[in-house]
């Protein structure tokens, strides 16, 4: 691929992304399966790292999705809530696994899978054992603040009596 033949088609992505990343995070009405979005996303990524020459930093590979509305507060976030990376491969998780092994040695280690469902993050903020903050990962910086929804939730604990929780906690 020339640079110019790259050039083109690291515009033509960045102008798709943005408009999926419009039309899911701000309309929540997205036009392509995650799958989908995360393939033309890596292919950006892979044509920005062989061609630095058109970085950008508006670039939808710099960002980091965001769920912030104008509708709600926002609260930052007192750690940072960081994204999921994806993995499509069994190649990718035989990379995962021998990054765990190297990292603990000789001891043995079982994997406990979830499913990863985007947009479920909250952050729960307990201020006298007592639920005072529900907010999104927004852009992992900071959030919308969503306690009174979260309050209906019944799973959701709004106080936690217990000696042996802190009285501050997140």
């Amino acid at each position: 691929m020339t640079a110019e033949q790259a050039q083109e088609r690291i515009e033509f992505l960045r102008k798709e992304l943005h408009r999926y990343n419009y039309h899911y995070y701000v309309l929540s009405k997205p036009l392509i399966p995650d799958y989908e979005y995360d393939r033309l996303l890596r292919e950006l990524e892979d044509l920005e790292r062989q061609f630095p020459q058109f970085y950008d930093p508006n670039s939808p590979t710099v960002r980091v999705g965001s769920d912030i509305s104008n509708e709600f507060q926002q609260r930052p976030h007192r750690y940072p809530m960081l994204s999921l990376a994806n993995t499509y491969s069994y190649e990718d998780l035989r990379e995962f696994d021998d990054r765990i092994a190297r990292s603990l040695g000789h001891r043995s280690y079982r994997y406990v899978c979830e499913l990863k469902y985007d947009g479920t993050s909250i952050s729960l903020i307990y201020e006298n054992r007592r639920l005072a903050y529900a907010v999104t990962r927004g852009d992992g910086e900071k959030g919308d603040i969503v306690t009174a929804n979260v309050k209906t939730i019944p799973t959701v604990p709004l106080v936690v009596d217990h000696p042996s929780a802190p009285e501050n906690f997140e």
